[in-house]
This record gives C-alpha cells, sequence and structure tokens, in this order.
C-alpha cells in the first residue's frame, strides 16, 4: 500500500515537468486559498469577489490540468458571480448617490418591490400592527386616519415603524381611492443589507432623514397654530 501510494506521489511530481502542469497547479493553489479565505469573511460583497477569484483560478486549472469537468463548473458560475457582486456594488452607490435626500428611496429599491392594485376603502395595515412591509403609493390616495394626513401618488410611507423598536404602526392606511402600491418584505430587505451592510446603513440614513422632515414640518405646524 505505501510503495503504491509513492509510485503516485512520484509521478504527480514527474508531470510537473511540464510548464503546463506547474500552472495548473498554481492555478488551482488560488483558487484553493481564496475558497479558504472565504470562509472567513461575514459580507457578501467581499465573499463574491473571492468566489469570482476561485472561479479563474479554477478555469485556469481545469483547462490546462485538463479537467473538463472543473471547468466547466466553474465557467457556468463565474458569471453568475460577477453579476451578483456587480448588482450589489450598483445597489450600494444608488443609496450613496441618494444620501440625505428620503424621496428617492423608492427609486432603488423598486426592483425588489412588489406590486398590488388595492380598491377603494382597502385597509392596507391598521394601527398597532406588525410592520413588516415598506409601501410605494404608485398610484392613487392614501389616507393615515391617527395622523390625519393624506398621501398622494409618489410617496414612501410604512418606512418608520418598520425601524421603530417595538415594529408597530402608529397609524393605519387606508386606501381613500383605487390603489397601485409596491411594498417590499422584511425578509427581502434583510438579505439586502446582509449580501452590504454599507447598503444598510445608506438606508437607515435616508430614512433618519424622512423622519427628520416629518419632525420639522410637525413642528412648524405647531408654531403656526400658536400665532
Amino acid at each position: 500500500m505505501l510503495e503504491t501510494l509513492t509510485q503516485l506521489v512520484l509521478a504527480q511530481w514527474a508531470a510537473l515537468d511540464d510548464p503546463r502542469e506547474w500552472w495548473a497547479v498554481v492555478a488551482g493553489a488560488v483558487g484553493g486559498v481564496l475558497i479558504i479565505i472565504s470562509a472567513f469573511v461575514r459580507t457578501m460583497v467581499p465573499l463574491r469577489w473571492l468566489a469570482v477569484g476561485s472561479n479563474i483560478g479554477f478555469v485556469f486549472y481545469g483547462v490546462l490540468h485538463p479537467s473538463p469537468m472543473v471547468a466547466v463548473l466553474h465557467i457556468v458560475l463565474l458569471p453568475v458571480n460577477i453579476w451578483r457582486v456587480t448588482d450589489m456594488i450598483r445597489l450600494t452607490r444608488r443609496a450613496r448617490a441618494t444620501a440625505g435626500d428620503g424621496g428617492q428611496l423608492q427609486v432603488w429599491l423598486k426592483p425588489y418591490m412588489r406590486v398590488r392594485r388595492r380598491r377603494p376603502g382597502a385597509v392596507i395595515f391598521r394601527s398597532g400592527d406588525v410592520a413588516d412591509r415598506l409601501y410605494y403609493l404608485v398610484e392613487g390616495t392614501v389616507d393615515l386616519p391617527e395622523l390625519g394626513r393624506t398621501l398622494e401618488a409618489g410617496q414612501m410611507f410604512g418606512e418608520i415603524a418598520f425601524f421603530a423598536p417595538d415594529r408597530r404602526r402608529s397609524s393605519g392606511a387606508v386606501c381613500r381611492t383605487g390603489c397601485t402600491l409596491m411594498s417590499i418584505d422584511e425578509d427581502t430587505f434583510k438579505q439586502l443589507c446582509h449580501q452590504d451592510p454599507d447598503f444598510g446603513f445608506h438606508v437607515v440614513s435616508l430614512i433618519a432623514a424622512r423622519l427628520a422632515s416629518d419632525v420639522t414640518r410637525l413642528r412648524q405646524q405647531r408654531e403656526g397654530a400658536a400665532t
């Protein structure tokens, strides 16, 4: 048994006399090291970049060794990982570009939102409900009874409670007219934040700006009423 293993090792070393085999081993080693490093990475963007590098390494290994199955597998995975990492980077850049402008929140969340139509009088959510979705009003008019506010098309709502400690709605939302709504659920939003923490940070910044704007508006209303 030992003699057989020794012969196999010697045969492998002898094969390395071919420069193609040397490059194949180097490429495979690089791909393997990147996979090991990725096991210690917590965020998705660096993880995807490591996956891209690993794919490239194993493609070279599969072509030079040759090992067709390894080459084909990583040729298929390479564009998938490149597409995923560029999508994450593009999303974060959109968030940074709109930093401080809460009104732009829906612009770059639209690709991840679901569209639904609601009839007049339909209850979107009630006061005290668990806030598990963010909403964007595409068409129609929505009343927030407890707040005495009416929302027009083009406005985002429900985002403050989404991040509140108790995650409860401070007001209900009722369709005054027929409405078209876009919404994103909690799980999808968490996945986006998990993929890139920078994205989550910028979303919180935008929502904080929106909340500060609402506080300023209420203060002005009180000052106007006092005078």
